[in-house]
Parts: structure tokens; sequence; C-alpha cells
């Protein structure tokens, strides 16, 4: 061999091909690849950190737990790791001074086994969904960057990287995913521009405590969100020795979280007595991983693309929208959901890619998009509550009641998407749904104490009982009651095992 031959063969990255390639192990991409993975297409998942490794988001959706997490069959070992059960949650927010709070159980949606959802510490959690992708035959690897997108005419059809030993390969795929979150280098590939919101351009500053008061049962594991001057706060029971508390505020006092980062964050906390209080003689946790103060631009966008041919951005690499509902997994994994429905019908012949996309790009829009009119319309803190169940029914534009549609909105489950009713579970709820109902509303009321809701009247709840038999056999026996119908004209809709796209029935 001669001398430029070897310096050839050393230049030349090693090359493998795959079905699709995933760049990201969060949520969202483990989600896809393990989606993707189940229909017998080969994934390799591109991890630039080695897990577990620290996250924020820690307040999940019932539509993340039960919906996604149940396609993919991971739903138990969730269960299993014992992470805070979440019923709902509880605010200091709006014109009344007294904290209020809402259950999932009251959207007849969520009743039953689905009612609830979980505070999670992301390291856990992460991990959890990354090592299952990897039992369901995902080709996992982390410490592994992303440099390059390849590109072959028109069409995306590969990337290039460094693997942990630092040698650089090229993985070449049908589809690549972009999962890497809101600092993706890759993004671009797809075209267009990230778009900043005009309204969403706060600051998040966070730590964690050694504890701290609980809210009476059974709100005990819900967040609580309280609104002060500057912005917000929230304030998420992880465990019963650990707490996630962290401050959001706006551009304009920004000021307030200058310096050192430590000293800012026991300001904002004197700003927010409810917080204050909760956190009186309870210190912050000063070592390991969570022994950090962060400071985080917390600015919402949306991508003006978010596919081309052989290529799709999934979660924060393709919008970001405030936390205050804790929206941040959900719109990852169902955007995780939407991709791998479309790529497994490309990959199996089934429907045309452009169409397949067009059906995951409106759909994904129109979540972030009610999610964000909302939210707008949530951050006038002068109104009460029952305003913000009014806006909630405006912006889900259906027929239920205000406080339903509330519930639903924050729940995750207001696209009305059949894969987030838990499938091993529909008859089961379907028979409780009532019985959910009336103890979920009981619960909260009957515990007293400053945050009792006088929001819970009867005659809503009568209401709400009447639409319950009609409404959970809709969601939970599908087509076996009504066959779901696509959310835009001409669309698609979800195939019987949720993995894939179908043309809607005649």
């Amino acid at each position: 061999m001669t001398e430029r031959q070897e310096q050839d063969d050393v230049s030349t990255p090693v090359e493998e091909t795959f079905d699709v390639v995933v760049v990201g192990g969060g949520p969202g991409g483990s989600a896809l690849a393990g989606l993707v993975a189940k229909q017998g297409h080969r994934v390799l998942l591109l991890e630039k950190e080695r897990f577990p490794r620290y996250q924020i988001g820690e307040s999940l959706l019932p539509a993340t737990v039960h919906g996604v997490c149940g396609l993919l069959g991971v739903a138990d070992e969730i269960e299993a790791m014992g992470f805070t059960p979440k019923l709902g949650g509880t605010f200091r927010w709006g014109s009344s001074p007294e904290p209020w709070s809402f259950v999932f159980a009251l959207s007849p949606r969520l009743a039953g086994p689905t009612s609830r959802a979980y505070q999670v510490e992301r390291m856990k959690f992460d991990e959890i969904l990354l090592r299952h992708a990897g039992k369901l035959g995902v080709d996992v690897r982390e410490e592994c960057s992303v440099t390059r997108v390849l590109e072959e005419g028109d069409r995306v059809n590969g990337v290039e990287y460094t693997d942990a030993e630092g040698t650089a390969r090229i993985a070449r795929a049908q589809f690549v995913v972009d999962a890497s979150g809101n600092r993706s280098r890759i993004n671009k590939a797809v075209g267009g521009e990230r778009v900043y919101s005009e309204f969403f351009q706060n600051v998040a500053l966070f730590g964690y405590f050694e504890g701290g008061e609980r809210l009476p049962e059974p709100r005990s594991g819900n967040i609580f969100c309280e609104a002060f001057s500057d912005g917000w706060f929230w304030y998420i029971p992880l465990a019963p020795g650990l707490t996630s508390v962290g401050a959001v505020v706006s551009r304009e006092s920004a000021a307030a979280v200058q310096g050192d980062p430590v000293q800012a964050l026991e300001r904002l906390i004197t700003k927010a007595p409810r917080i204050g209080k909760m956190l009186e003689g309870v210190p912050r946790v000063t070592e390991g991983v969570y022994g950090e103060v962060r400071v985080r631009k917390d600015y919402s966008y949306l991508n003006t693309s978010f596919w081309r041919p052989g290529m799709v951005l999934i979660g924060d690499a393709a919008c970001f929208i405030d936390p205050v509902f804790s929206s941040g997994v959900h719109l990852a994994t169902y955007s995780a959901l939407l991709a791998a429905r479309s790529i497994n019908s490309v990959l199996a012949g089934e429907l045309d890619e452009d169409v397949c996309f067009t059906e995951f790009e409106q759909r994904y829009r129109r979540e972030y998009g009610v999610f964000y009119e909302f939210l707008v319309a949530f951050y006038d803190t002068h109104k009460d509550a029952d305003s913000y169940y009014w806006q909630a029914k405006k912006v889900a534009a259906t027929s239920e009641s205000d406080l339903q549609c509330f519930v639903e909105l924050v729940g995750g489950v207001s696209s009305g998407e059949s894969a987030f009713v838990d499938a091993d579970s529909t008859r089961q709820r379907f028979e409780r749904t009532a019985s959910a109902l009336e103890q979920g509303v009981g619960a909260v009321n009957s515990s007293g104490g400053e945050d009792a809701l006088p929001l819970y009247k009867s005659e809503l709840i009568g209401d709400l009982m009447d639409q319950s038999v009609e409404m959970q056999a809709k969601a939970a026996f599908g087509s076996e009651y009504d066959s779901e119908r696509p959310l835009f004209d001409g669309g698609l809709v979800p195939s019987p095992d949720g993995l894939s796209w179908a043309r809607p029935a005649e």
C-alpha cells in the first residue's frame, strides 16, 4: 500500500446505512426511535452526552405518561420508579388572592387510571426511555456528536458524526430526525428560520431545595405556580427530600437575575409570599448535580419549516413555548409520535412523504398554537379562574364545558388524539368515569384549606356527569363507537395500532 493510499484510508470516515438516524436521546428522540424500531426498521440514535445526565422540564402531562409511553410499552416501568404522582395543578394566579386547583379526573378522557401524571427527575426518566429504545432494537450510541448533515440533491440522506473515541463516521439513512433540542446545530439544514415570540421573551432562574412544605392531600404532588410582580414561580415536589424551584421573569425584569445566581434566586423568593412560606427554613441543595443555581434564556420560538425531504425536526429543535403548563416534554413526545407515524408510513410504502409530513406539521403546529394562544391570555393575571377556563374553551373551539376544556388542554389531550387513551385500560376507565369524577372533585373540596375550590359547583359537575358517558365511550373505544375523523380537511387519521397514518374511512 502506498503512502497516499494509507492517508486516504485514514481520512475516509467509516460509513454505515440505516433506515433512520435520530440525533438526540431526550424524550422526543428516544420515543421516536422506539416507535419506528417497533415496526422493524433499522434505527441509529446518536446522543452527545453520557446518560444519566441533568435536564430541566420535570413535570409531565398524562398524554405523555399514558399515551406515548403506553404505545412504547414503557408505562409500567415508569410507574414502578415511584415518581411523585401528579393529580393536577395548583395556582396562585389571577385576581383571586387565594390559590385554586384543578384535577385531571375532571375530563372524561382522563378519568380513571390515566387521571394522573408524574413529577420526575429527568435524569432517571430520560434514561428509562433511552434504555427502552435500546430494548426495542434501536442502536443507541452515546457521546457521539453530529458535525454535519449530508445531502444528495434536494434530499437529506445522512449525517457525519464523531464517536466516543473521536473517530469520524458517516451514517446514511432515508430519514434524519433532529431531536437535539433548542441548541441544535443542525436544524438549519431543514431550511427556514427560527422566529422568536415578541410576547414570551423570558429568563428562567432555578435551583433545588432539600424538601419544603407540601400542599394538603390529595394535592401534595401537584405543581404549584405563583405569579408575582416580576413573573412567576414553579414549585415541583420531586421527592420527599427534593423540590425543584424556579422563577420565570420577563425580559424587562431580567435585571432581577443579574449578578450572583444564588443571591438572585433568594431575592426573587422574597417577592413570592407563598413560595417563601413553603421554603421557610429549608436549605438549598449545594452539592452534586442539583447543587447549582442555573440561569437559562427561556424565549419561545417557532421554526418556519419543520421538515424537508429526508429530514424532520421534533421537540425543541422545532419550537418552544413558555413552560407554565409543563408542555415541553408533551410537545417533544407528541411530535415524536406524529413524526414516527409519518416515517413508518413512508418506509412501508403506504403513503406519500409529502402527504405524511404535511399531516405531521399541521398537527404539531396546531398543538403548539393552542398552548401559545391560551398562554397569552393566561399571562393576564388580572382575571379570575373562570375567565381562564372560558379562554381554554375559546382556544379549543369545542362544545365541552369551560372547565373540561381547560383540563384537557393542560393535560395534553385537547387534540382528541386516540393514542392518548391507554388501550390496556379503556374499558375499565369507561366503567369508572363517573366515580373518578365524583371522587376527584370530592377530594379537592372535602380536604378544605385555603385552596378548596368554589369553582367546582354542583351544576358544573352535573353537566360534566351528563356528558361523561358519551364522551368517554368515544375517547375509549374509538372506531368501535365512532370512526376517528381527520383533524383537517382531506387529512389522515392514525392507524389502528397508532404507529402510522391511514386514509380516513369513507
